[in-house]
């Protein structure tokens, strides 16, 4: 509260008021993206003061950096400086509404694997804040293999099918001799998965390499085709990547940047800016993590705002939702963290 200290008179009493009309002021600016003027916030909130001491109030909140006069206009909008303080003004993050949790609920409802879950997930925090979304896919370093099935796919190509022990699937199409046939690959499958299956999944092409010395030596050349593939898909698996979702939304909210939203885009698609944005976020007692404007270290993203908090195993991968600095806050906060209980819940069982 010492951010609004007047020098010339006690605050004891004005203080909490001016705290009142900053938080009065951003949300009025977030839902009509048009200056608050003194008139509207006596109008529209229950201050019980003139609009003249509105306007000292608003004077002040001014003079201390909180909030700005646009141009020539009579009202004001936040500062980054603004939203900073009511952020953590913010005592308690809201439970997602009864409707949104069916929503969410019905989204994951058939979801067959790990993948699916996770995309479902990213999509409908898009949908549920109107941000862009963006979820850090964990590495599951003690995922293990379930499963091998090699299919073929016509003369030259079979596809590799390899399910772990937490339900994820992945897939890849190799290029194998003409001469391969469905007992071919069914006794390269045998032989590999004896010695792959159990088997931390980052481990699993060397592991794959074993069973190939164990094939005739007229199937190994296929073996070792099939060994390389499964190496392929484990380094893939263990890599750091996020998904995305929504970056339509950016295209309602190009009126909120001053030059353009191609700075923004331009970071979704820099995966490892994205990624150690993500991993530099703090998260806050509520267990969320808010970066506003020039507080977010890449200056691609000095007109934008990030809410994450953590989810998952270990709580090391993290989700959230990008927008303008002029973001609900409260309201994208509370569908972050909601969300990341809930996909960390449905993770662990």
């Amino acid at each position: 509260m010492d951010q609004f200290k007047a020098s010339r008179r006690d605050t004891s009493k004005t203080e909490p008021r001016r705290l009142e009309v900053l938080r009065a002021i951003v949300e009025d600016f977030v839902q009509t993206r048009e200056p608050v003027g003194s008139k509207a916030l006596v109008e529209r909130h229950l201050l019980d003061v003139s609009a003249a001491t509105i306007r000292n109030d608003m004077a002040a909140l001014e003079d201390e950096g909180f909030i700005v006069a646009p141009h020539t206009s009579a009202g004001r909008i936040p500062t980054e400086k603004g939203y900073r303080h009511f952020v953590d003004m913010i005592e308690e993050v809201r439970p997602l509404s009864a409707a949104e949790r069916r929503a969410f609920q019905f989204m994951l409802e058939g979801a067959e694997d790990v993948d699916e879950i996770l995309d479902r997930t990213v999509r409908m925090l898009a949908q549920i804040t109107q941000q862009v979304a963006v979820l850090q896919v964990p590495i599951v370093n003690d995922d293990a293999v379930r499963h091998l099935e090699l299919v073929s796919l016509g003369a030259t190509q079979a596809l590799i099918v390899l399910i772990s022990s937490t339900g994820k699937v992945e897939q890849r199409v190799i290029v194998v001799p003409a001469s391969t046939t469905d007992e071919l690959l069914s006794e390269v499958r045998t032989a590999i998965l004896s010695t792959i299956q159990g088997k931390p999944m980052m481990v699993v092409g060397a592991e794959a390499r074993v069973g190939v010395t164990t094939l005739p030596f007229p199937l190994r050349e296929l073996g070792e085709l099939v060994a390389a593939g499964l190496e392929v898909m484990a380094n893939q698996g263990n890599s750091a990547r996020y998904l995305v979702s929504g970056t339509g939304n950016l295209a309602r909210s190009t009126s909120d940047f001053q030059q353009t939203i191609t700075p923004i885009l331009d970071t979704l698609e820099e995966q490892v800016v994205l990624l150690r944005l993500l991993s530099e976020l703090e998260q806050d007692a509520h267990g969320i993590a808010v970066s506003i404007g020039h507080e977010n270290s890449y200056g691609g993203l000095s007109e934008a705002s990030l809410v994450a908090s953590s989810y998952g195993p270990g709580q090391l991968a993290k989700l959230g939702v990008l927008g303008p600095t002029r973001m609900d806050y409260p309201a994208s906060m509370a569908a972050v963290r909601a969300v990341a209980r809930y996909l960390s819940r449905i993770l662990a069982s």
